[in-house]
């Protein structure tokens, strides 16, 4: 599919309860995930397909956070910045409090993390689903042309951020009209990290493992860092700023009813 029909398709949206938080529409369809010229754990390049799904059209705000869960963690404060200092438990009880609120059905257990996909309420991105909503029809290392030059356009990270974060949709949007997928802070993915991910059709990640994915790199990374396949991972409970934990924000999604 290309960016412009992309343009086209995902400007359909859906508000919820959460504030005015707005929601864009990724088609179902298939993409090429991953990088051959990337790092070793982007490799090797892979057909992935799709259902159609929804994704929040920005980083979940500390306002957002705080209207459901009556707490701000957050180190750099701010009701339209990007809420951080999320453990990636927190970010499924959001989703799950999400859901309720809206009269939806949770996705998670509370008690072992398991994520019902059939369930209509709000999940965390599987990281094939962040990269196809990332990508919007894009094949390179950006969503966009011009290379590193041009990422101060759509993205805070190092070079420009003063080492804060930054009030969501202040950048550029990619191709489906969704901001602030690259830096900022860092994205929570549903999946357990696996050094080689699988193709295929609606993949989830394995079903066990000691860390969970982080996409999109933020706020204090350097352009190498970043881009539309990049991974990172880290343990879902730590709490350690000194490890990057003031970096880590995320968004959420749904599934797109038929």
């Amino acid at each position: 599919m290309t960016i412009r029909t992309f343009a086209l398709v995902c400007s359909a949206w859906i508000a919820g309860a959460v504030g005015a938080a707005e929601m864009v529409l990724m088609p179902a369809g298939s993409f090429t995930m991953g990088d051959d010229r990337g790092e070793d754990n982007e490799k090797p390049a892979r057909k992935v397909e799709l259902s159609a799904f929804y994704i929040d059209k920005h980083e979940v705000t500390q306002q957002e956070y705080a209207s459901l869960m009556n707490t701000n963690p957050a180190k750099f404060r701010g009701d339209d910045l990007p809420v951080e200092c999320i453990r990636w438990t927190d970010a499924a009880r959001f989703c799950n409090e999400r859901s309720k609120k809206e009269g939806l059905k949770p996705c998670y257990d509370p008690e072992t993390w398991e994520c019902d996909f059939s369930a209509n309420g709000y999940w965390l991105p599987p990281e094939a689903e962040w990269e196809y909503a990332c990508r919007a029809g894009s094949k390179g290392r950006f969503h966009f042309s011009g290379g590193e030059r041009q990422l101060a356009n759509y993205a805070w990270f190092r070079a420009n951020s003063k080492e804060t974060t930054h009030k969501v949709c202040s950048r550029k949007p990619n191709p489906a009209g969704i901001f602030d997928m690259y830096g900022n802070v860092a994205e929570w993915c549903n999946d357990f990290y696996t050094e080689k991910p699988a193709g295929g059709k609606d993949p989830r990640g394995p079903a066990s493992g000691t860390k969970r994915v982080l996409r999109g790199g933020s706020w204090q990374d350097r352009p190498k860092k970043i881009s539309s396949s990049r991974r990172e991972a880290d343990d879902p409970a730590t709490a350690d700023i000194c490890q990057g934990y003031d970096t880590y924000g995320f968004r959420c999604v749904r599934r797109a009813e038929k």
